[in-house]
């Protein structure tokens, strides 16, 4: 039996595109039988955002250039893809991008904790899903307690930004190796994947390092 894959996951959970990219290799995951040490690390897409946040759909049209039309048909393909992949999508005209390095704290915390992943999972499904507001600090100790952390714990951390320079160190080193866009995946330490690249593409992956993982 193979040892489990290192897989380290350079993310924001304000990237629909790294909810799509992680389902996908979770099915990857399950298609092949591989085993796999999930490693999650924090990536601010829009770092200077204000505290009140922006709508959705004017942040694109800021940013990318956007048109109305254009993101309408983005946001159908996503939820299309959601859906293939057992993750809803509810996107809302009056959606909103939040900044999200107290959303990063609560991850950097959660993962002292052995609740990395799942706070990651319940970050993606509060925005994406039930379009909460996650840079809230009531959302996030609700979050917390969700996948079974302490609320007043959560609460304190927050209070003090105790896990604020252990997440700019973290963004830093990856920005420093070069990351500029999320999601990007890392196996085992030396092949660098960006973007959602598909579960085939994964399951491939998965076989090659799988074979080259020390038994």
């Amino acid at each position: 039996m193979t040892a489990p894959i290192n897989i380290d996951i350079v993310s924001d959970v304000m990237c629909p595109w790294c909810i799509i990219g992680w389902k996908q290799l979770e099915h990857a995951l399950k298609a092949t039988g591989h085993g796999a040490t999930l490693r999650w690390h924090p990536f601010e897409l829009n770092p200077d955002m204000p505290p009140e946040g922006q709508n959705l759909r004017d942040h694109l049209v800021a940013k990318y250039g956007t048109t109305e039309d254009q993101s309408a048909q983005t946001r159908a393909k996503m939820t299309a893809l959601g859906a293939e992949l057992g993750f809803a999508f509810n996107f809302t005209d009056d959606m909103r991008m939040v900044n999200s390095f107290r959303a990063h704290q609560m991850i950097d915390w959660a993962g002292t904790l052995g609740q990395q992943h799942a706070m990651e999972m319940a970050l993606f499904a509060a925005h994406f899903t039930e379009g909460r507001d996650v840079n809230d600090t009531g959302v996030l100790c609700d979050l917390a307690e969700q996948v079974g952390l302490d609320r007043d714990a959560a609460a304190q951390v927050l209070a003090e930004a105790r896990h604020a320079d252990s997440v700019r160190a973290k963004q830093q080193f990856w920005t420093d190796q070069g990351i500029t866009g999320v999601p990007a995946m890392v196996f085992q330490q030396q092949y660098l994947v960006t973007g959602a690249q598909g579960v085939e593409t994964y399951a491939q992956l998965l076989d090659r390092f799988a074979t080259d993982a020390p038994a």
